[in-house]
């Protein structure tokens, strides 16, 4: 481990799988659009925006397998565990939808992951600092990316602001588990590992409320928000993707290239 600080593995091994799943999961849902972006230049940028969350995925889970201590690499850790053992937000698993459900669903998570990774790469632990540093770098080039696009639906034909606030309207009750913390987290803050999501929740709603002015959309509201990612609870499309992401492994388990 990287850090000297007082934490033991098993907790320290969840908050990285935390951090690892929601990577892997958004970018394998973004990787679909992959031969399918609305204009060339677009499908290209979702591709590549992929491939920066999965390279993270690929980061934190080394780390993750070396903390944990048990002999799982990156691949083992991606390819063979359960549905129920992912810790990944729900709002990542969340179908692609249309162009605007996933510049909507992109633009949440961003506008978390840029003060995420901000306060991480300051963490008492090393070798997290130094993977959110380089990510941070990433993340920042999202949220420009997805906050643009908000601003030119919201702020361009009626069919494109309709559709860009009915899918906000849709995701809005994932939003609350952003900013969840439970024992886990509860560690990692002590151990100044990590930040209290809490304390990002400012700055969060300051980017998104800048936007969606800009973009003439309503803030929506939700009287039944979703949580449970961290525990294991996922929604049904989570199982789909793992069918799909894990497949080979499956098939012929302990297979190389």
């Amino acid at each position: 481990m990287a850090t000297d600080t007082k934490i033991d593995r098993k907790t320290l091994t969840e908050y990285l799988l935390r951090l690892g799943d929601t990577s892997l999961i958004l970018g394998h849902r973004l990787s679909e659009w992959c031969g399918h972006g609305p204009v060339l230049e677009e499908d290209i940028a979702l591709s590549n925006i992929a491939l920066d969350l999965i390279g993270q995925a690929r980061l934190i889970y080394d780390y993750a397998g070396q903390v944990e201590g048990e002999g799982r690499d990156e691949d083992a850790l991606a390819f063979t565990r359960d549905v129920t053992d992912w810790r990944n937000l729900l709002l990542v698993e969340q179908p692609n939808g249309d162009f605007a459900v996933t510049m909507a669903r992109q633009f949440l998570i961003d506008c978390l992951n840029v003060e995420l990774f901000a306060a991480l790469s300051k963490s008492s632990d090393a070798q997290l600092a130094a993977i959110a540093a380089k990510s941070l770098k990433e993340v920042t080039y999202h949220r420009r990316h997805s906050g643009e696009w908000v601003i030119r639906l919201g702020d361009g034909t009626d069919e494109s602001h309709n559709r860009i606030q009915q899918a906000f309207d849709h995701l809005w009750i994932f939003v609350e588990e952003l900013f969840e913390e439970d024992a886990v987290d509860a560690a990692i803050i002590q151990a100044g590992i990590g930040p209290s999501v809490k304390s990002l929740r400012p700055a969060w709603d300051t980017m998104v409320d800048r936007v969606f002015a800009e973009a003439g959309l309503t803030r929506p509201t939700s009287d039944f928000p979703r949580s449970g990612g961290h525990k294991g609870e996922h929604s049904e499309y989570l199982g789909y993707i793992l069918a799909e992401l894990q497949f080979m492994q499956r098939a012929y388990p302990g297979m190389t290239w």
